[in-house]
């Protein structure tokens, strides 16, 4: 089964087609997630953003990552920027409140990490936390984890 598996996304990738090799999106444990579908690494002072695998897989291909200006200000709930993929373009909302303070600039060359690895590579944002009770208001990974189960089943 592997080796068949392996041939055939050689094949697909030979032939350029996009494959999936996954039935689920991942969560990751230390991580606080917005409804929105984006995630939080929270650092001291400083919050990584970027969206989550399960929009991600929703989203198909990532084609463009509209990055915000770095310096500028964030308020938690409030857009930041956009992902553009080969099936639609999705508003992407800030979970924190705070100031901009670095953007990933890979993704402008290769907007398709936010695909291959939307927890390390794929991150968008960092923001500088002005108000860290916010973060109270996310949730943790078992309750995002639900939160996508039940979303999903609606559809």
């Amino acid at each position: 089964m592997a080796s068949r598996l392996l041939w055939a996304s050689r094949a697909a990738s030979y032939l350029r087609i996009s494959v999936s090799h996954r039935g689920f999106a991942s969560v990751v444990k230390d991580l606080k997630y917005a409804e929105s579908h984006e995630w939080v690494k929270v650092d001291g002072n400083t919050a990584t953003v970027g969206i989550t695998d399960h929009a991600q897989d929703h989203l198909g291909d990532v084609v463009f990552v509209e990055l915000p200006e770095v310096g500028a200000t964030v308020s938690q709930g409030s857009g930041f920027g956009a992902v553009e993929s080969v099936k639609a373009t999705s508003d992407v909302y800030s979970p924190v409140s705070g100031n901009v303070i670095e953007v990933n600039e890979e993704l402008n060359n290769s907007p398709g990490l936010v695909n291959s690895s939307p927890y390390e590579k794929g991150w968008i944002m960092k923001v500088e936390v002005k108000d860290a009770s916010e973060l109270d208001t996310l949730k943790n990974s078992d309750d995002y984890a639900k939160f996508c189960d039940e979303e999903d089943a609606k559809h």
